[in-house]
């Protein structure tokens, strides 16, 4: 790295990355600035660890500039890892990350479809064939017979906002700013993928000194059109019985107190979706808790009640709008950063940052209050959702606890709970139980991925979570399924001192699927063990703990509520990742609650309980909005 004159540096295709990347700072507060990108995850193979390999080595201990590497045990739950820190930094904060060619690059496929649902950032970097092709195929190669140009790369190519494969070693100046552009665009982020052709990465150019100078990497809040609020505020002026929901742009765009602020100064009940929770506090007056499939009764009952919706930050999932039948008569303003979203549901979209909107809203409504009936219903209602919160999870004794009954024991191991812990999960009953039953009062104390609901998030997210939030304690809950998926990032905690509590609830099965699928009259069937086929010895009993131990971590199996909360208690209080497990009833959830959700039922079916199916799921369509 040797420079030529005071205006150009040598450096190769893979040092230029790295140098990059390492110099991009962001305000942290106070005058002070920290690193847009908090380290690289690596897992190195042929491909890239010759030369990407090499660069982030020489950087690692930068004086001016270093950029970690952390090594993991498995390419998705290392990508996972990286895209919960982004998240849990609320965007503001990233992790790149690398792969060999092949079976490497491949493994991120899903951690990248992952983060472009969730509009989430995360830079992929995965090795490439050469560009030369001497050696031809390589090792791990997919071949095309009819584009020689095409590799396994291209297969990221409809799962990342911005593609590119670096076949030139000065193409890096123009594909490097178009790379982070998109990475902190509030609109547009999501994935990057630069495919990095293994030759390449070992060229050398002569780059411009300048390019590598540190930078302040702004993040721009966009405000409303004037023409878009003027329709937005006739229709609110007009409302009666208006409802917030409230998205993950909420959080996203940094608005809590601007949302607070306006249901307050308004008299608007808020409601959360899965992305959204722990925007506002969940003892506010006006919290009316989760919304849809997975809400609470007091959201839904308001939500179809409503006359106005104002969802804020939020793209509409079917699990937020119950397969667009919970508000179907609602007239609709979507305030929303990206107009894709803002203009779902023929709504009336405001295409602004959440802050910004809310407040520009905010003044030109000053004066208007929904009606006095409908705040007092909806304060009635979240209060008796609270009560219902706290019967629910209270200590009892059970044979066989539910998920319910667990989350209650959770909190409880902890009086400050609801400030300070941040749950993790991604799939299966959890969520739904999470987004009615957990209580935080911290903006980020929620952190459920429930855009793509990918079985395996959980552990490798939670990584990512506690090396974002180093000081709060980060609770896994989990279930034997998704643990069973994905576990190796275990032995990576252990391994960076990064410890996590991870509740792992055994129900012998996928249970939640296993409801579901009864529930559209199909006999239980390949989703508990004691329904799959099975060889002479039978299903496996697993042992977690023991699992767990044999990873590096500490563990143990209890079988009570309060055996659980003892446990819990030695969690928190131990030096290293604690899994507890616990059994778990695969046939109660929490019945209050829900909304209808579209799940295809067979049109034709020898079973009476399926033609029984079709006919209420025929009657559910009858309440989507056309």
């Amino acid at each position: 790295m040797s420079a030529t004159d005071n205006k150009t540096v040598r450096l190769t295709m893979a040092q230029a990355l790295v140098r990059y990347l390492a110099a991009l700072r962001v305000d942290a507060g106070g005058g002070a600035t920290e690193p847009l990108f908090g380290g690289v995850f690596a897992i190195f193979g042929h491909g890239n660890v010759a030369g990407l390999g090499e660069a982030l080595y020489q950087q690692r201990n930068d004086p001016l500039n270093p950029l970690p590497t952390y090594r993991a045990h498995n390419e998705q739950g290392m990508a996972h890892a990286a895209i919960a820190y982004a998240k849990a930094h609320m965007r503001r904060r990233m992790m790149a990350v690398t792969t060999s060619i092949g079976p490497g690059a491949t493994n991120l496929l899903t951690a990248a479809a992952l983060a472009h649902v969730n509009r989430l950032p995360v830079l992929l970097l995965p090795g490439d064939v050469f560009v030369s092709r001497a050696p031809d195929p390589v090792l791990q190669q997919i071949e095309d017979f009819s584009d020689g140009s095409v590799s396994a790369n291209d297969a990221f190519k409809p799962l990342s906002r911005y593609f590119d494969r670096i076949i030139y070693p000065e193409q890096l100046l123009t594909a490097l700013p178009r790379a982070i552009q998109t990475l902190t665009d509030p609109a547009n982020c999501g994935p990057v993928t630069l495919a990095l052709p293994q030759d390449v990465q070992t060229m050398a150019y002569d780059y411009p000194a300048d390019f590598f100078e540190p930078r302040l990497v702004s993040f721009r809040a966009a405000p409303a059109a004037q023409d878009e609020l003027d329709e937005a505020v006739a229709l609110l002026r007009a409302a009666k019985n208006p409802l917030i929901v409230a998205g993950g742009g909420v959080l996203y765009g940094l608005a809590g107190e601007a949302l607070r602020d306006f249901a307050e100064q308004h008299g608007v009940p808020v409601a959360e979706t899965q992305a959204g929770k722990s925007a506002l506090a969940w003892d506010h007056p006006l919290q009316l808790g989760a919304i849809g499939v997975t809400g609470s009764p007091a959201a839904n009952l308001l939500a179809a009640e409503a006359d106005l919706v104002l969802a804020v930050g939020t793209r509409l999932q079917d699990f937020t709008t119950g397969s667009n039948s919970l508000f179907a008569k609602a007239k609709l303003v979507s305030l929303n950063v990206n107009a894709f979203d803002a203009l779902k549901r023929r709504g009336v979209g405001v295409q602004c940052d959440a802050k910004l909107g809310l407040q520009a809203l905010s003044a030109r409504l000053e004066g208007w209050r929904s009606d006095a009936a409908w705040r007092d219903k909806a304060q009635a209602e979240a209060a008796q959702w609270r009560a219902t919160v706290a019967a629910i999870t209270a200590r009892r004794d059970v044979a066989l606890p539910y998920d319910g009954e667990v989350i209650g024991a959770v909190q409880r191991s902890h009086p400050a709970s609801t400030q300070r812990d941040i749950v993790v999960c991604a799939a299966g009953t959890l969520p739904a139980e999470l987004h009615k039953l957990w209580r935080t009062a911290t903006p980020g104390g929620y952190h459920v991925e429930y855009g793509f609901s990918c079985m395996g998030y959980e552990i490798a997210g939670a990584l990512g979570v506690k090396m974002a939030k180093p000081d709060a304690e980060v609770i896994v809950m989990v279930g034997d399924g998704s643990y069973l998926m994905m576990n190796s990032e275990i032995a990576t905690s252990v391994m960076l001192g990064k410890k996590l509590i991870i509740v792992v609830l055994d129900n012998r099965g996928y249970g939640c699927i296993n409801r579901l699928q009864q529930a559209c009259g199909n006999a239980p069937f390949n989703n508990m063990f004691d329904d799959c086929l099975q060889g002479e010895q039978g299903a496996p009993h697993i042992d977690f703990a023991m699992h767990a131990k044999s990873l590096g971590a500490h563990g143990e199996n209890v079988k009570t509520i309060a055996e659980l909360e003892a446990a819990l208690q030695r969690a928190r209080g131990a030096d290293a990742t604690y899994v507890v497990c616990i059994d778990t009833d695969p046939t109660r959830t929490t019945s209050e609650g829900g909304c209808w959700w579209e799940v295809a039922v067979p049109e034709v079916s020898e079973r009476e309980q399926v033609r029984a199916a079709r006919t209420r799921y025929e009657q559910g369509k009858q309440g989507q909005r056309k």
